[in-house]
């Protein structure tokens, strides 16, 4: 059996507030003949962002700490959002073996255990208060018990979080030309140090993102190529197209900004264009974890289809319309299809044929529109739809991992185009 610990951080690098962590949970797996095994996100961090330290690394700093077992988490945080990784995550912890959870917080197992309530009643995890402190405990604590309370939870008081951070002491190093200062180096065990040392001798810190590959999708994309990408909506799109070209990291942020994404988001769109990651393979992904009953019902991706459905027919403005959905846990039987007409010139229904696929995208004027080739020609046009089929595509298309992909069919007077959803 194990006791698992340190699943919340990162461990990037381990500083002492993380060495902490690993003794307390050291003294009850020896109180209970446990095992200490720690998970560390591999690839990308849970923040959606490329380690500084690579995981070979930090998991010689985890075991030089007492650590008895080291295990990753891969291939999920360039692909999913903390509400659907955290299941999967836990999953993976049970399968193991584990059977408990340690972690560190400012507040204490009764507060974690208090703000965790309303969650598990309405089993949704997505957008969780920024205000909460400790918000990533709570989320973890409110998962298990929704399902199945399967890991006992243990919590640590965490030291003063303003002095060790991980983000500052990579801060630290990276504007002090790659040194270690004396003052971070009192923050870190003295095994962190060495391996850390070593590490930056060897230049293999800080690791980067390939930028090469991001400048080339955000640079060349169709705006149809744009929209296959996870993370992407419609506006943002339109904002990449606008402002191109791209040929450093800060002209990529900047987009991202005027598009009013977060930080946590646009590393996650950032981290979607440098992996190629698409919305239906997000999705797939997702439905994957449905059918083994990780993923709560009202985070299914139908419920995300019925939700977009049920809020363009809604006489209540979206907000509104958005809570009594969840709240009231309402049915819907959302249209999986939808036939749109097309504004085609004469010519160009004279070369377009049944069958064709097309790619569907918002056009820079905010419009439904759809691109296809034919007979070696491009064709674009927007759609004609009713309003609330409008709305309802637009919510599908800025999901951030439901795809839409549409082919062209006979109409009773030229073509149309059949809108597939997921």
């Amino acid at each position: 059996m194990f006791i698992l610990i340190g699943i919340s951080a990162d461990f990037d690098p381990i500083h002492k507030g993380h060495e902490k962590l690993i003794r307390e949970a050291r003294k009850i797996a020896d109180r209970e003949n446990k095992k200490v095994v720690v998970y560390l996100n591999k690839g990308f961090s849970a923040n959606h962002a490329p380690f500084f330290v690579n995981f070979d690394a930090r998991r010689e700093m985890a075991l030089a700490l007492g650590a008895d077992e080291v295990k990753s988490f891969e291939g999920i945080h360039h692909r999913l959002v903390l509400s659907y990784s955290v299941p999967i995550r836990l999953k993976q912890m049970i399968d193991d073996g584990v059977t408990d959870y340690i972690t560190s917080a400012s507040i204490s197992l009764d507060e974690i255990k208090s703000k965790s309530k309303k969650f598990i009643a309405q089993g949704n995890f997505v957008g969780m208060p920024k205000g909460y402190t400790n918000r990533n405990e709570i989320r973890w604590y409110a998962i298990n018990q929704f399902l199945g309370a399967k890991l006992k939870f243990h919590v640590v008081k965490e030291l003063n979080k303003e002095k060790y951070s991980g983000r500052l002491i990579r801060q630290s190093i990276i504007g002090n030309d790659m040194n270690i200062t004396d003052d971070v180096k009192k923050l870190l065990p003295k095994a962190t140090v060495e391996i850390l040392q070593r590490e930056i001798d060897a230049g293999r810190v800080p690791g980067d993102r390939n930028w090469d590959e991001i400048y080339k999708r955000m640079n060349t994309y169709s705006r149809g190529n744009l929209e296959k990408i996870a993370y992407l909506n419609g506006n943002t799109i339109n904002e990449i197209i606008k402002r191109r070209v791209y040929r450093n990291p800060e002209s990529i942020w900047a987009v991202f900004r005027r598009s009013e994404y977060g930080p946590v988001m646009t590393r996650l769109a950032v981290s979607a264009l440098e992996m190629n990651v698409t919305k239906e393979e997000v999705m797939n992904l997702i439905r994957s974890y449905e059918s083994q009953e990780v993923i709560p019902d009202n985070q299914k991706v139908q419920r995300v289809i019925d939700r977009a459905w049920y809020v363009a027919n809604s006489t209540l403005d979206a907000r509104k319309a958005n809570d009594k959905f969840r709240s009231e846990m309402i049915e819907v039987d959302a249209p999986l299809t939808v036939d749109a007409g097309l504004n085609l010139t004469k010519f160009e229904t004279k070369i377009t044929k049944e069958g064709l696929k097309t790619d569907l995208y918002v056009d820079k004027n905010g419009r439904l529109s759809v691109q296809f080739k034919s007979e070696g020609k491009k064709i674009k046009t927007n759609l004609r739809l009713p309003a609330n089929e409008v709305t309802y595509l637009r919510y599908i298309m800025d999901s951030h991992f439901i795809p839409v992909k549409g082919s062209i069919t006979k109409a009773k007077k030229g073509f149309k185009v059949k809108v597939e959803i997921g």
